[in-house]
């Protein structure tokens, strides 16, 4: 099968990160931290190995800032459960993923925060930073929003954004599931003060691998509790970092995988990576947008407005219908909402969806014509 599906998690992972979790598996099988002998001591140097690739790969002020998560709608809970209080109102975008909508959704029903949403106008910088700048309110204490939208591709200005927030003293999270291995992020340059990733995506980590990364893990009230490895007679949560948003055995085996993921793409280059990408997600939308029986939502993608992801419909066709012919024709492409409600009521495609493709690092020229061929063939 020909994948197409990396912007929900990517496929083939590079043969490094095969590599590093088999040897994961073999050597380090002990649990780190937890145990006096070698096994545990190798565990624990890896992890920290991991860490420290992290945390220079995105530029984190501290190795300890650096958290291992499940997902990235773990490290935003982490955030958003932790951090909001009675009275706060924060400002989201209208392309959220259900991983920052339905939290802060759930706190309103709840009665604890009210949260306003932020059009994102596609390609104008100033016209959406107005327009998140237009929604602040005495009570705002936080902007949580999308780097780049997982359905249209279409990228938020985080670097404004969190000079924004920095000269309003609000705090910024930012999900970076479509980003992270795709575009560089310095989370000290962009002020960002909560960097949630998708490990399993753009760094070509095993499924079940996040990352949060923030330096005010202080004013994070704990959601999980537990053994740490560390302070084990007190009955309660270490402050110290990781251990105060890590508890319980960790994911060594995919911690792993982000090690070597992050390796390769620094071997590879990101910049590398992301032109690559770009090249065959152009190459898609200018065959594509000859058909009129194709529909397509956005400009074509661009490395300053845009991931390299694309939504497309095929007339009188279900997004649904059309993935299934894809896949019966051997291409793996994702249909539907996306988790993404929001960003699908923002294009008038909420009933529909939309049949989306994102190409890897590995994807090729050659793959990209075959999908273009099928999809006019439909």
């Amino acid at each position: 099968m020909i994948y197409f599906d990396n912007a929900a998690t990517t496929y083939p992972k590079p043969a490094a990160v095969y590599q590093g979790c088999n040897e994961a598996l073999l050597r380090y099988g002990a649990n780190p931290g937890r145990s006096g002998h070698t096994m545990s001591f190798e565990t624990a140097e890896m992890i920290f190995s991991a860490r420290e690739k992290a945390a220079h790969f995105f530029h984190a002020p501290d190795v300890e800032n650096v958290i291992f998560t499940l997902n990235c709608t773990m490290s935003i809970n982490l955030v958003l459960k932790g951090l909001l209080k009675s009275g706060d109102h924060v400002i989201i975008s209208d392309l959220e993923h259900n991983s920052v909508a339905r939290p802060v959704e759930t706190l309103k029903r709840r009665g604890v925060i009210d949260y306003s949403v932020a059009h994102v106008v596609e390609g104008n910088r100033e016209r959406t930073l107005q327009n998140f700048r237009s929604a602040i309110r005495p009570n705002t204490v936080l902007i949580a929003c999308t780097h780049a939208s997982n359905v249209f591709g279409i990228r938020l200005p985080i670097t404004e954004l969190g000079r924004l927030c920095s000269a309003r003293k609000l705090l910024l999270m930012v999900d970076a599931a479509q980003s992270a291995g795709v575009v560089p992020i310095d989370v000290q340059r962009d002020h960002i003060d909560f960097l949630c990733v998708a490990s399993h995506k753009g760094l070509y980590a095993p499924m079940g691998t996040g990352l949060l990364i923030t330096d005010k893990a202080d004013r994070l009230n704990t959601v999980f509790e537990g053994g740490t490895g560390s302070g084990s007679l007190e009955l309660s949560q270490p402050e110290v970092l990781p251990d105060k948003l890590e508890s319980g055995t960790v994911n060594v085996v995919g911690i792993a995988g982000i090690l070597y993921g992050i390796e390769t793409v620094e071997k590879v280059g990101i910049d590398n990576i992301a032109a690559h990408e770009f090249q065959v997600v152009r190459r898609i939308y200018r065959n594509l947008r000859e058909n009129r029986r194709v529909k397509l939502y956005t400009a074509c993608p661009n490395e300053n407005t845009h991931v390299p992801v694309l939504s497309l419909n095929v007339e009188g066709m279900d997004s649904n219908e059309t993935v299934q012919k894809l896949s019966d024709l051997g291409f793996a492409l994702r249909g539907g909402l996306h988790c993404a409600p929001l960003a699908h009521i923002s294009k008038g495609t909420e009933k529909i969806g939309t049949a989306r493709l994102c190409p890897s690092m590995f994807t090729t020229l050659r793959e990209a014509d075959a999908l273009c061929r099928a999809i006019k063939n439909l």
